[in-house]
């Protein structure tokens, strides 16, 4: 399954232009299985479309993206968002003993909204990094790649879409069956998976190009 895992509706988040149903449309356009909502600092989309629900043949999964004292993590499976600012380790830590999951969203971006190397303090209690994301220079998603790789933990790819026609730019590949926010949870402990990116002729697995150059450079 392809499923952008990080997006942004504008009834709830402040900075989105994006309308929910012009969102699910643009991803059922590109071809994406699934689209994750994760507004800022709320979740309170899921009060009235639930924590998943198929809308138009696309599963919408509800998150959040919750701002913590060192950057911005991408939460899903959690009911109760935090009603103050916690540093990362704590939000970490709060999710976990929920039963819920949480990346670390666009890492390296210059905007003070990303863990960049704290990562390597709190990496035992990440379940990813957002290796790749829509709203990022690559450059910057190169970096957070390179972070991933060398602490083990999986990458992911997700648009940051705040305007409908950059839905699914990145998205994540899934060798789950996921039909519920509950599958979804499931399908990021189990870490099979890997991100994506859309070309042309459909979704490329990035992982692919990125190890055949590793592997290159090593036989050199």
């Amino acid at each position: 399954m392809i499923i952008d895992t990080h997006s942004h509706e504008n009834k709830y988040s402040f900075d989105s232009h994006m309308e929910l149903l012009k969102g699910i449309k643009q991803a059922k356009k590109v071809g994406l299985d699934a689209l994750c909502i994760t507004n800022h600092d709320n979740n309170t989309l899921a009060k009235e479309i639930g924590d998943s629900t198929y809308i138009d043949g696309i599963l919408v999964i509800v998150g959040t993206e919750i701002l913590t004292t060192e950057g911005d993590i991408l939460t899903f499976g959690i009911k109760d968002i935090p009603d103050r600012m916690l540093s990362s380790e704590e939000l970490l830590t709060y999710v976990r003993r929920k039963g819920g999951v949480s990346i670390a969203a666009h890492p390296f971006r210059k905007n003070h909204r990303g863990l960049g190397n704290h990562i390597r303090k709190v990496h035992h209690l990440l379940d990813g990094i957002e290796a790749f994301n829509g709203s990022t220079p690559m450059y910057l998603n190169l970096e957070a790649y390179t972070l991933s790789t060398e602490l083990n933990i999986p990458s992911f790819g997700g648009s940051d879409s705040h305007i409908e026609n950059r839905v699914g730019l990145y998205a994540t590949k899934f060798y789950e069956n996921i039909k519920n926010h509950m599958d979804f949870v499931e399908a990021i402990k189990s870490k099979t998976l890997h991100p994506t990116m859309l070309s042309e002729n459909g979704f490329k697995d990035i992982d692919y190009s990125f190890n055949q150059i590793i592997a290159h450079k090593k036989a050199i």
